[in-house]
């Protein structure tokens, strides 16, 4: 049997996924790697009974269940919790280092506030009771001028009882100004309340799909639920799933997948619609579900038909047209085919028409809401509580534009643009008092210096992290939230399930410092306000507004430690027509399928800078804890050296060699990088890992390689205000 390199990847890569999974090198390595390798602040728990809490894991948006062990009041190993609907017994690397979070020298352990410049670092305590006074008082202020549009809040989530306080507090307040942090979700919201009718995720039953068509997801990246995605990954080939990934790089989901189709990076909507002109031009669609079930199928053909013929496609996206033709084909003809699109592990927004694009090969081939293809998935709805009574200046705010922009105007399907604020913010858009809660936009959000700039503009900023990160540092006033092992929260899985579940993080051990709950301080923040911000918070602590609030399902979430419903059945389309919009009401589709491209000079900056994700590396809030950072390839990041992913061919063509240093250098900014010849990344292209170069947290992280961030910047899609931008020209130079 020959193995030809492309087998030889995936074995490896299939193979490291598997022992990922597997519980035996984690219970192996679970004493020696976590509590034995000498961490200064390493617990050493006593010989005591041992106990398991079921918990929820808030690390990234997937939501898994965690069954957590306990030497008496110590936690000590963290595991999946089994017969849970997202992970079902297993765990990823992130989830499993959680205890180093908690215990970690990275923790806020009491209130602090500014005593130099922000960003310096010097800190001085103070109590609760002083903490909340003062941000009161701020607020008091704001509103004794009548300007309560002027306070805002970015939060990682808006999913669940927390947020819902924090963006109620604004509501009755009188501040339209809730965000949250930019991701794949946002896009895929404004498609679905363009083409169904409604605000809704999108859910994929990619377990029974029979041929999944990835535009760029890292499935084996973090995309969705990590845990729930790869083991879906390993069991495709076993129920003989065909797999074809979609990028420009060789990522882990594409050394994995049955063919990987590399493609002009930002070119995949022209692929997607491509694609489209085939099934249609050979009738391949469904006809039963595009003419009853859908709308708008005959400009949406005559679009595709006259601008997107193979031949077109190949010259946008340098795909050989004899491929485009036969991946039509295969799609159309296979059983359960699914499209789905969200570059990496789904942090990035995208265009909107990429999404459309995306989301129309599904609805030609008749597979919206239905087994093995797309669903929309409602929020679970148990969060109903009453009406509030604002004053005249809350009522007014309440109606005013956003700051993002997002809700009025040409961004009118718009729920979040928070990749905007910055902008506005610099552009004169008043912010007086910023919240911050489970997010760290300083780090996160692209453009770094633009974002920097903003927060120079807010006088007075209050995050509610748990860690020293990088907008903590930059803030007025820390109020630390208990972490997620010291604190009962709901946790609505979003990340791509196919029906909504929700789970119940719980208190696994008492607080370890003199932090507080963000929701119980929200509700203390209220009361210190006064009417009529105050009414509006009945309540007596969280725990109580999340008990009454889950009503019912509380016994169940406390016992089983999460709550599906296995009955679920996908929202009815409710557009006025009563069908699934191909053109999304969009009177001018070339708009919507316009390719936004970087405005840079080429000839100063010759190459794509590409931004990818790894499995290893945190790109959330959260930092990556030094268990995980160890696992880190040494052809990723060496010592504190970043290392940059480039072709021979491009190495060749501007005077490179594997190892040698090289000025990475951007419209926004330059860095001293590292060199990683790769095949498997187009000629013209340099990627780089997204989550290193943190400049707060501990000596584990802070100063190892580059944040992306201070490199990129943000391209708006005209069509939706979304974050269009996939990469940013540049160039790379010998040192």
């Amino acid at each position: 049997m020959k193995i030809d390199r492309r087998c030889f990847l995936s074995l490896g890569i299939g193979g490291a996924a598997g022992l990922a999974l597997s519980p035996i090198p984690w219970k192996l390595a679970d004493d020696s790697a976590i509590w034995s390798q000498m961490w200064p602040w390493t617990p050493v728990p006593a010989d005591g009974e041992a106990t398991y809490v079921k918990s929820a894991c808030t690390l990234c948006p997937g939501g898994c269940g965690i069954s957590v062990r306990k030497i008496d009041n110590r936690a000590v190993k963290i595991e999946g919790m089994e017969g849970h609907p997202v992970n079902d017994g297993g765990i990823c690397l992130l989830g499993l280092s959680g205890l180093q979070l908690l215990y970690g020298p990275t923790r806020v352990k009491t209130p602090l506030k500014r005593a130099g410049e922000r960003g310096e670092g010097k800190w001085v305590k103070i109590t609760w009771e002083e903490a909340i006074s003062e941000v009161a008082k701020k607020l008091g202020d704001i509103k004794e001028k009548g300007e309560s549009i002027s306070v805002a809040c970015i939060s990682g989530s808006d999913k669940g009882t927390v947020p819902a306080l924090f963006k109620r507090f604004l509501s009755v307040f009188g501040s339209p100004n809730f965000m949250r942090m930019p991701s794949i979700q946002d896009s895929y919201e404004i498609a679905n309340n363009i083409s169904l009718g409604f605000i809704a995720q999108t859910g994929f039953d990619l377990e029974h799909a029979g041929f999944i068509l990835s535009f760029g997801s890292g499935l084996i990246e973090g995309w969705g639920s990590p845990v729930r995605m790869i083991r879906a990954n390993s069991s495709w080939r076993k129920a003989g799933i065909i797999v074809v990934q979609v990028e420009p790089r060789l990522s882990n989901s594409a050394a994995k997948a049955d063919k990987w189709i590399p493609v002009n990076p930002g070119t995949e909507y022209a692929l997607a619609l491509g694609l489209a002109h085939v099934i249609i031009r050979k009738s391949l669609y469904r006809n039963d579900f595009v003419h009853a079930g859908a709308s708008g199928f005959i400009r949406f053909r005559d679009l595709v038909l006259s601008n997107y013929s193979p031949d077109s496609v190949e010259k946008i996206t340098g795909i050989k047209k004899e491929t485009i033709e036969a991946l039509a084909v295969d799609f159309a003809r296979s059983e359960r085919p699914v499209a789905i699109c969200g570059r990496g592990q789904g942090k990035s927004q995208g265009s909107l028409g990429e999404l459309m694009a995306v989301q129309a090969l599904n609805a030609l081939v008749g597979n919206i809401n239905k087994e093995g293809g797309v669903f929309a998935v409602h929020d679970p709805a148990y969060i109903a509580w009453p009406a509030y009574q604002s004053d005249a200046v809350g009522a007014a705010g309440i109606k005013k534009e956003r700051i993002d922009g997002a809700g009025s105007g040409k961004y009118g399907f718009a729920k979040s643009l928070t990749n905007r604020f910055a902008g506005a913010v610099n552009s004169g858009s008043p912010v007086s008092l910023l919240f911050v809660l489970e997010s760290n936009p300083v780090y996160s959000l692209p453009d770094t210096k633009d974002v920097k700039d903003a927060f120079k503009k807010i006088p007075f900023i209050v995050s509610f992290s748990s860690f020293m990160d990088e907008t903590a540092l930059n803030s007025d006033i820390i109020l630390p939230n208990h972490v997620y092992l010291e604190r009962y929260e709901d946790v609505p899985a979003t990340a791509g399930l196919s029906k909504p579940v929700v789970s119940l993080a719980r208190p696994v051990v008492s607080p370890q410092f003199n932090t507080k709950h963000a929701g119980d301080v929200i509700l203390l923040i209220a009361k210190e306000v006064g009417s009529p911000v105050a009414d509006a918070f009945p309540w007596n602590d969280y725990q109580a507004c999340l008990e009454g609030t889950a009503g019912d399902k509380w016994k169940i979430l406390n016992k089983e430690g999460f709550s599906s419903d296995p009955a679920f059945t996908a929202q009815v389309v409710n557009t006025s027509p009563g069908r699934f919009d191909l053109s999304g009401g969009i009177a001018d589709l070339s708009i919507l399928f316009t390719p936004v491209n970087s405005e840079e000079d080429s000839k100063a900056y010759p190459l794509f800078l590409l931004p990818y994700d790894s499995f290893r590396i945190a790109n959330g809030y959260i930092g990556t804890p030094p268990f995980v950072i160890k696992t880190v390839e040494d052809t990723v990041l060496k010592g504190k050296d970043i290392l940059v992913e480039i072709n021979p061919a491009t190495a060749r063509a501007n005077g490179l060699s594997a190892g040698s240093y090289a000025t990475l250098k951007t419209p926004k900014g330059s860095a001293r990088v590292k060199v990683h010849l790769f095949e498997g990344i187009m000629p013209g292209l340099v990627a780089m890992p997204r989550g290193l170069g943190h400049t707060a947290y501990d000596n584990y992280l802070a100063g190892k390689g580059i944040n992306v961030n201070e490199l990129i910047g943000t391209v708006e899609d005209p069509a939706s205000g979304l974050d269009a931008a996939w990469g940013i020209r540049a160039n790379l130079i010998k040192a």
